[in-house]
């Protein structure tokens, strides 16, 4: 298939150029306005600032970007980079020999790679021009695949010529690939009730509807008369799979209507996976084709893989998911309390509010198991606020039992950033609390503020100015700490377990441990040290001049009324049992 030129006329070249250095920007913007065929459109981004603002709103067809331009990480900044900006064609530049550095960074999601050392105009111009032309035929063939879909068009040789170029794309990437069949459930009755118009149009809007859960990379098609196909790029492993499963069955919830009617719709879907599955279309499909005939045999929408073991890792994560809902609607999830002992009065200075779930039938489930469940399908977001909001009311209680000025904890996960009514939802919990604010404390982790570094900051201060105060959890572990110290309203430092847990095994852990306490005292912060399980432990962190100390020396995380029973007992022992 080419492109026509008309429509590579018609159109100009938008270039992101994410270079740090002005003068490397003023160096590539000259080669590439030498080009008169194309006279590019050329938006510069110096710092991470501004980065994630431009990749959304801006528009553009190709990034440039300097491989020193990352948060931390070339990977996963390259990930954030394909999410981000729907898949854009990325050309990496750095300083190493292509042999050196283009096949890793190829792996990690870079469409092409050019060494600044051998760099010259006709080699960045034809590299930008290449890509710019590759994304705009990839434009083109999902347009004649979504024509092909609206007009109810059934073109299998089209689709199968798509599904075998995905194919040797995954084969040369070497990453997995799954191709998910969709069958509409009694598709004859709805034809036979409401007409084989209608019946086309609900195809119609069903494809529309499950196209904006895609991403431009994936591809939609109706392959027959009831059916449709997706093939899904760039499969990491089974949660990757399952997530996809999850949009296209909540597609599939909602009724659909058509003539006037509403039509509710349920579906049996098939997935088969590359390699696993087979290495060819006709295979993929065909076996694909067979899930969905297994699939069949369940009443409602559902799914089944061809491939066992697939089917086992990823069905868990969907059914744990589901539970997970179940669970917040059921009154399921319960907070348990860890004491933080203040060194020098060893009094209990406040609690970490820690997530449990009781499960029906599964029992006591550790976080370990449905945090990072709840964090991927964004549960975790309704589930932080219900913990804020269990926090406030136990902080209410305290002070009515007697134990006025004891600290909540409550830890948010970097999903909360994500959601851009954060502090107008926070501040409705603590106004309906009617609960002392400076008693709350927000733990969070520098990753959690890494997505959106500007919006953090923006929402730190202005729960801050309400007399909320914040923790920087796994202190140590980061990579930008002291900066976040400087420049976040941070009052208090935890120093990870980890460290603690080397205290008597390893003189580097001690030395880092002292310039921690050392480092944050300096910046009037206080530090809690995690972790602490023994008498050495407490004893070097005690000799420090640690303020607080947190772990199973003194207790471990206990239900409320535990906890309310610990705190009376507080003063009639010298030292809890464990």
């Amino acid at each position: 298939m080419t492109l026509p030129l008309e429509m590579i006329r018609r159109s100009q070249l938008r270039l992101l150029l994410l270079i740090p250095d002005y003068s490397d920007y003023l160096w590539l913007h000259d080669y590439l306005s030498r080009d008169r065929e194309f006279e590019p459109d050329v938006i510069w981004c110096p710092d991470l600032i501004d980065c994630d603002d431009l990749i959304h709103n801006a528009s553009f067809d190709v990034i440039i970007w300097d491989c020193v331009f990352h948060g931390g990480s070339e990977s996963a900044f390259l990930q954030y980079l394909a999410v981000a900006s729907n898949e854009k064609p990325v050309l990496a530049l750095s300083a190493e020999p292509a042999d050196e550095r283009a096949p890793e960074l190829l792996a990690a999601g870079a469409d092409d790679y050019l060494c600044r050392q051998t760099l010259d105009h006709w080699n960045l111009c034809r590299t930008v021009k290449s890509l710019w032309y590759r994304g705009q035929l990839s434009e083109s063939v999902h347009t004649q695949l979504g024509s092909a879909v609206a007009t109810g068009f059934i073109n299998r040789d089209l689709f199968f010529d798509r599904l075998q170029q995905s194919l040797l794309r995954a084969e040369r990437g070497e990453y997995r690939l799954a191709l998910l069949h969709l069958n509409i459930d009694d598709f004859r009755s709805i034809n036979e009730s409401f007409g084989y118009q209608n019946g086309d149009q609900l195809m119609l809007k069903l494809a529309e509807r499950l196209r904006h859960t895609l991403r431009r990379v994936d591809s939609l098609m109706r392959v027959g008369g009831d059916e449709l196909a997706i093939i899904v790029e760039k499969v990491e492993n089974s949660l990757d799979v399952a997530h996809i499963i999850r949009k296209v069955v909540g597609a599939l919830d909602e009724p659909i209507t058509v003539g006037g009617q509403v039509i509710g719709l349920s579906a049996s879907v098939g997935v088969a996976t590359f390699p696993e599955s087979g290495d060819s279309a006709e295979n993929l499909l065909r076996r694909a084709n067979r899930a969905t005939f297994e699939a069949k045999r369940e009443p409602g929408t559902s799914y089944r893989f061809y491939d066992h073991h697939l089917h086992i890792s990823a069905g868990h994560q969907l059914r744990l998911e589901g539970d997970l809902r179940n669970a917040l609607r059921g009154r399921e999830l319960e907070l348990y309390y860890q004491p933080r002992i203040d060194l020098a009065t060893e009094e209990v200075r406040g609690v970490e509010c820690l997530l449990r779930w009781n499960h029906p039938e599964r029992g006591l489930v550790g976080p370990d198991e449905f945090i990072p469940v709840a964090e991927r399908s964004g549960l975790i977001v309704p589930i932080g606020y219900w913990v804020i909001e269990q926090a406030c009311q136990r902080l209410r209680e305290s002070a009515d039992l007697g134990f006025p000025g004891l600290v909540f904890a409550v830890n948010l996960s970097f999903r909360q950033f994500h959601d851009r009514k954060m502090t107008e939802t926070i501040f409705r919990i603590i106004f309906n609390a009617n609960v002392d604010t400076s008693l709350l404390e927000l733990e969070l982790t520098e990753s959690a503020m890494m997505h959106d570094l500007d919006y953090a900051k923006r929402c730190l201060r202005e729960l801050n100015q309400l007399g909320i105060s914040f923790a920087l959890d796994d202190f140590g572990t980061g990579f930008s700490s002291l900066s976040n110290l400087q420049h976040l309203p941070i009052s208090l430092v935890k120093i990870d377990k980890s460290f603690i847990q080397e205290l008597g095994h390893s003189a580097d852990a001690e030395h880092i441990i002292r310039a921690i306490i050392s480092l944050a005292h300096s910046l009037q912060i206080s530090v809690v040290a995690e972790g602490v399980e023994t008498e050495g432990q407490l004893e070097f962190l005690r000799d420090q001049h640690c303020d607080e100390i947190q772990g199973y020396y003194y207790a471990r995380p206990m239900p409320w009324k535990d906890l309310v029973q610990f705190l009376r007992n507080r003063g009639q022992a010298a030292c809890l049992q464990r």
